[in-house]
């Protein structure tokens, strides 16, 4: 039995964060390089891990991330291996190396304490949705994991002149540098759209990328009325 099951062992350690399967991730937890991830979502762990449930860093910086039930964050320090997921979504992992990234706050699994973050409202979707959508962006040296509700695409907006539109239910995360517009189509309503009911999407421009999954499940959004 044990042979038949070596294939599904850990691989040796290469990078802080990485792969195991499609939708795990592996984190090399080491003392003074904590971790902010979704509470709720360790599977697995080696060593000595302690874990603290939302702690003051992230209630002070998320002060207006408004879910209803408090911010989803847990912090995770010590030394070991920390094994991650999310009721088996797709787990995409991306060191920024000095980049910035913008996140919807459902697909945001986990990402280094070091890096500068915060929660902003996207502007430029709520006159055409009639909600406000809450995204976490985080910049600097280090590593993020993201989820994805299947195998995601990447869309490189600075390859041509056009804009590239996508559907608000199924981002995942975008270049904070992009530029941001709502587009409402009139003559497809029953066609576009399926998970929010409206035929509007997200307009990106620029140079940068955007990350789409497969699914446009609206209740993947953090939202408020306004």
């Amino acid at each position: 039995m044990n042979q038949q099951l070596a294939g599904f062992a850990p691989a040796p350690v290469t990078a802080r964060m990485e792969n195991h399967g499609a939708s795990m991730v592996k984190v090399a937890m080491q003392s003074g390089q904590d971790l902010y991830a979704r509470t709720g979502s360790m599977v697995a762990y080696e060593g000595f891990v302690q874990y603290e449930p939302n702690p003051p860093a992230v209630r002070q910086i998320a002060g207006a991330w408004i879910t209803g039930e408090g911010t989803p964050l847990m912090k995770a320090s010590g030394d070991g291996l920390l094994y991650l997921a999310d009721y088996g979504a797709d787990v995409v992992v991306i060191n920024l190396n000095g980049d910035a990234l913008s996140v919807n706050g459902t697909n945001l699994l986990a990402f280094d304490a070091s890096l500068q973050w915060g929660v902003e409202r996207v502007k430029g979707l709520a006159k055409f949705a009639g909600q406000g959508l809450w995204n976490i962006q985080v910049a600097g040296q280090g590593w993020v994991a993201l989820t994805s509700r299947g195998t995601p695409i990447v869309v490189d907006c600075g390859r041509g002149e056009d804009e590239t539109y996508v559907d608000p239910d199924a981002l995942v995360a975008w270049s904070p540098n992009l530029k941001v517009k709502g587009k409402r189509s009139f003559k497809a309503t029953s066609m576009i759209g399926r998970g929010s009911g409206e035929a509007y999407q997200m307009a990106f421009s620029g140079q940068g990328i955007v990350v789409v999954q497969p699914s446009e499940d609206s209740t993947d959004r953090l939202r408020v009325r306004g």
